[in-house]
This record gives C-alpha cells, structure tokens and sequence, in this order.
C-alpha cells in the first residue's frame, strides 16, 4: 500500500502538471476559449457513453494486469502528445483524437486503479485506504500545479506532457510487485463468489445499480451537490473578483486554503470505519449551509474562514461516499458499478458548470452560492424526512382491514 501511494502521488502530479498546461497549449494553438471547452468535452465524452464497458471489463479481467496495460497505454498518449508538442505537428484534429483516446482509456484504468488499491488491504481498512487515496490526490494536485510553471518556464510545454508519460510508466512498473490481500477482492475471488466470464454482463451491473436504494439515495446527494456546490473555481473565482473586489492573487489565496482544507479532510476521512449515505448526506448538508454563510461573506478574511471548513467537509463527504461506493457490491460487480457512477458523474460534470453559470446570471455570485446551498440542504434533508416518514408508518395487512370492517 506504501507502493502503490509513492506510485500514485508520482502519477496524480505528473497528470495535474499536464492538466494546468493542457488548457494554455489549445488557446496558443486555436486562440479559441470554445476549443478549449471543446477539447475537454472531448475527453470526458467517453466516460459519458463508455464507462459502463470499461467497468464490465475491469470485473472481466484481471485486476493488476489491466491497470498495469492502462497505466502504460496513457503514458503512450503523454509521450506521443510530447513529441508532437516538440516537433510542432500539433494541430486541434491530433489534439481532439489524442483527448478522446485518453478518455477511452480512462474508462478503464479509473475504476482497474481504484479497485487495485482496496486490494492491498484487509477489508475493514478499505475506507481508510480511500482516505489515503484522497490524500494523495490533492498532495498531487499541488504538487503538479506548482511544478507545471517551472517545468514549462525551464524546459517548454512538451516537458509537462513528457513528465506525465513517466509518471504513469513508474505506476505500470510498480503494479507487477503489488501483493493483494488474502481475501481481497481481487480476480480469483470474483470468480470463488460464482460469477464467470460469461455472466460478467453489463446489464447486470446497471440492473443492481437500479435495484439498490442506497446507491440512488447516494447518486442523489452527490448529483445535487455537484450541480449547486463544489463547483468552487467558479462561484468564488466570481465572488472574489466580483463583490469582494479581489484580483487573481486573492483568489488564489482562496484556492491553496481549498486545497490545504481538502488534505485536512482526506486525512479525517481515513479514520471513518464506517462510512453510510447518511453520514455522507449529514456531511453534504453541512457543507451546503456553510457554502450559504461564505456567499454571505462581507470580506476577503471572512470568506477564507469559511472556505477551510467547507473543503475539510467536502473532502470528508467525498471520502465517505467513495468507500460506499466501492464496498457496497458484491466483489464481481464492483467494476460495472463503478462504471455506472462514472457515466453519471460526467453527467454531473458536464451539466453542472451550465446551471450554475445561468444561476449566476439570474441571481449573482453571492445569490448563486447561498442560493445553492439552501437547494443542497434542504433538498437533503426533505429526503431524510420522507425516508423517516416510510419506515415510520405501520403497514396494515389485508386480514387486519377485513377484521376491522367487520
């Protein structure tokens, strides 16, 4: 497990050194800000559509051996982009193609490496496994954001791309030496609980999927906090340029206490043993009624108290609400429901910055934050309510109806 996080901080920097170029590189060659959106679309476009196949595949075949041809397939894309970045043969039709591989790869190798990871640890540590994964996530986010100006600034743009070849070659090397757990649900004890090749379907992840309460109830929490929160690079990039008369340096200020609050949470969601929808729901309300307090912030310093809180929240939540995710199916369908959650999570992804654009153009930065947070938490806590009222009101049976009639 030691191993696999060194491999996965090394690889989340290397691909967030990428990202924070990536979008510099389709303005300097299209001058265009829509080719820049289209670029990322473009890329999510596959999870969308194909994430479902990539699941299936991943409770197909065997776990380390797919991350590990993942891993080494997306480094083949950074070095293929870094070449063409370097020789000067990148043009938007190349850059469209190489974005839309990636996606298709990603479909893959996003729940092969997720699942790999719960693999390295006895099944009661699987929460604080994804705890530690969420650490090493905004360690890596920083960690290549800070790197990117100075990898570019000394070397050029096709460093970045170059870097983030390597980074996934050194997580592809580390795979082979991974030992799984005995009784981790790995490959061979997919095939112990029943399940072949041949019922490994892709209708039989979304079947449990649809029949699972729980993962509805957590679908919904995550869908109506991804619309009308966490979307904080805009609402407060807004605020803070807006109303609360900042420049770049304040709202970046803004963004390295969001990342601190982030770490800060990913550590306290490690220590959860048992992660539920209600925790993760309780926790998501929480953040929206905090996100109401910070669009009501009459200051800079006020709103950077409120910032740490709602990320340490937020972090929390999205810890919590991942280990459920990841532990709630069977063994042999954990792939395929993982597949499912990435189809609707692009959904999220791709609808959310819209609506929340629009809601800001109707109400304000300020409007739209307390706004959606009032939406988040109510909406939460109308569902916790209607849940309560139904396990709560008795059922009369037929025989107890006719006896009372009579």
């Amino acid at each position: 497990m030691r191993w696999w996080s060194v491999a996965n901080f090394v690889s989340n920097a290397g691909t967030w050194m990428q990202l924070t170029v990536q979008n510099l590189l389709v303005l300097q060659i299209t001058g265009s800000a829509a080719a820049t959106g289209l670029s990322m679309s473009v890329q999510a476009a596959p999870a969308l559509l194909i994430s479902v196949f990539g699941g299936a595949a991943v409770d197909r075949w065997p776990r380390r051996l797919t991350a590990a041809v993942s891993q080494a397939l997306l480094g083949a894309v950074a070095f293929a982009t870094a070449l063409m970045v370097a020789l000067d043969r990148l043009d938007v039709a190349s850059l469209m193609v190489l974005a839309a591989v990636t996606g298709v790869i990603a479909t893959v190798d996003g729940p092969a490496c997720s699942l790999l990871g719960n693999d390295l640890v006895p099944r009661e540590d699987v929460p604080s496994a994804i705890g530690v994964g969420a650490l090493v996530h905004q360690a890596g986010r920083l960690t290549g954001a800070a790197l990117a100006g100075v990898t570019v600034g000394f070397l050029g743009t096709a460093a970045a791309y170059a870097a983030n070849g390597l980074s996934f070659l050194f997580v592809a090397s580390v795979i082979p030496f991974l030992r799984p757990v005995r009784g981790a649900a790995g490959y061979s004890a997919e095939v112990k609980d029943g399940a072949t090749r041949d019922t490994m379907s892709v209708r039989e992840g979304l079947a449990f999927f649809v029949r699972r309460p729980r993962l509805l109830a957590l679908a919904g929490v995550t869908g109506v906090s991804a619309v009308f929160g966490r979307n904080y690079q805009l609402t407060l990039a807004v605020l803070v340029t807006g109303p609360l008369a900042g420049g770049a340096g304040s709202f970046g200020t803004v963004s390295t206490v969001l990342a601190v609050g982030g770490i800060v949470g990913a550590v306290l969601g490690a220590r959860l043993r048992r992660p539920s929808v209600r925790v993760v729901g309780a926790l998501a309300a929480a953040g929206g009624l905090l996100q109401v307090v910070a669009g009501m912030s009459p200051s800079l310093a006020v709103l950077l108290v409120m910032v740490l809180p709602m990320a340490v929240v937020e972090s929390v939540s999205d810890t919590a609400g991942t280990a459920v995710l990841q532990t709630d199916p069977p063994a042999h369908l954990r792939g395929r429901v993982l597949g499912v959650w990435g189809s609707i999570g692009t959904v999220w992804s791709l609808g959310g910055p819209p609506a929340l654009g629009l809601l800001m153009e109707l109400a304000g930065a300020r409007g739209a934050l307390i706004a959606g947070g009032l939406i988040i938490a109510g909406t939460i806590g109308a569902g916790h309510l209607l849940r309560q009222r139904r396990t709560t009101v008795p059922r009369v049976s037929p025989v107890a109806n006719l006896e009372t009639a009579a």
